[in-house]
């Protein structure tokens, strides 16, 4: 199961693990966090429910490209810039959300953004997920991929010595399936939504970390 921040982290940060699983025939089960629509929080082309469609469209068309089936994908709709962290309200049902899913679906292992990714929203799914794990007889394994600490880290942002267990994983047999399923989110690469100048966009500088024939996982120790 793939615990998604925002259209395109799924991508970004795990889209070779999750090609490689389809391929070997293993399922995927993906839950996107939130509603996507800060990216462009000004456009009036595009009002925030035609954002939310559109990025939900945007991530069925790289889910599809990576060999994930989408019709169980779960949209939990929280706003984009406040996913709700353990200090703030909303964040018991949240968990509690997750939780279900979980629940439900069973999943071996949970990809889940690192946990001091650089991006708010980030951290709070870090914690959405925890919380959801907390207590469970039999937890799945827990793997932590990276988006925004290649760009955006800061010092106390980085593993602390002897936190974590990192590997690289070789994604090239699928880095070119890779890198069409981080094309399908058009929204964050062009001029698709073009009437919001301060609009986000992905930098060059920022994809060529995601163009690379591996991708990092972090797994926290035991005894951490």
């Amino acid at each position: 199961m793939v615990i998604i921040p925002h259209p395109d982290d799924e991508s970004l940060g795990c889209g070779g693990l999750l090609a490689l699983l389809r391929q070997a025939g293993l399922p995927v089960q993906a839950v996107l966090v939130s509603d996507g629509t800060m990216s462009h929080p000004n456009s009036h082309k595009f009002p925030p429910a035609a954002r939310q469609a559109l990025r939900a469209t945007e991530l069925r068309e790289a889910l599809e490209i990576l060999g994930v089936e989408t019709p169980d994908t779960v949209y939990m709709g929280l706003p984009d810039g406040a996913v709700p962290t353990a200090e703030s309200p909303g964040f018991t049902a949240a968990a509690s959300q997750i939780q279900q899913h979980i629940a439900q679906h069973q999943p071996a292992t949970l990809l889940v953004p690192w946990r001091r990714d650089p991006h708010p929203d980030h951290r709070a799914t870090s914690q959405l997920v925890q919380a959801a794990l907390h207590g469970a007889a039999a937890p799945p394994r827990l793997l932590e991929y990276v988006v925004w600490a290649w760009e955006r880290a800061a010092p106390d942002d980085l593993p602390r010595s002897g936190e974590v267990t990192g590997w690289q994983l070789d994604i090239g047999p699928v880095v070119a399936q890779k890198q069409r399923a981080i094309a399908a989110h058009r929204s964050q690469l062009t001029n698709l939504i073009d009437d919001d100048p301060g609009g986000f966009q992905l930098s060059e500088q920022m994809l060529a970390h995601f163009a690379r024939p591996f991708e990092v996982y972090l797994e926290i120790n035991p005894s951490s």
